[in-house]
């Protein structure tokens, strides 16, 4: 994995435009990185296959975007991106990681519980989706010490 950059973004934002029902914009993944965030990509044969963003705050920090390529997802990928990622955060010193997933995304939660994360909290109406609205779990990890595991 390695820190994003501008040059990335078209390829990025192809992918958020693929994954995501209510996508990030150009001016988003602009905003992080000029704020400093952790913004980073996972490139499998010189092309793009994932991409995530971290806010580092104070002692503690936010999940607020990850993707991986469909022709790249269940083959790892995503759990390595997310090691990743609690490395660089505990590489910061930070002593906690939130994040918001879909209630309805199965996959996801599963890996985020097998990254040492558990559910804190329920957003109700959160995400915008095609028929209304959907829950968001709220998660955290606080030992960030140890590794994932499963």
């Amino acid at each position: 994995m390695r820190l994003m950059t501008e040059i990335d973004l078209d390829r990025v934002l192809v992918l958020e435009q693929s994954l995501h029902a209510t996508p990030w914009t150009r001016g988003n993944f602009c905003d992080a990185l000029g704020s400093g965030y952790l913004c980073f990509v996972k490139q499998v044969d010189r092309e793009i296959a994932g991409y995530a963003v971290l806010m580092p705050g104070v002692d503690e920090a936010e999940l607020l975007n990850i993707g991986v390529a469909y022709e790249y997802q269940h083959q790892g990928l995503g759990r390595y991106m997310l090691e990743a990622l609690l490395l660089a955060a505990r590489e910061k010193k930070l002593s906690r990681v939130y994040l918001e997933v879909r209630a309805s995304n199965f996959p996801a939660i599963a890996l985020y519980q097998r990254a040492g994360f558990s559910q804190i909290g329920l957003r109700r109406g959160y995400y915008q989706i095609d028929t209304g609205r959907e829950d968001a779990l709220v998660m955290v990890r606080d030992n960030l010490a140890g590794s994932i595991n499963g």
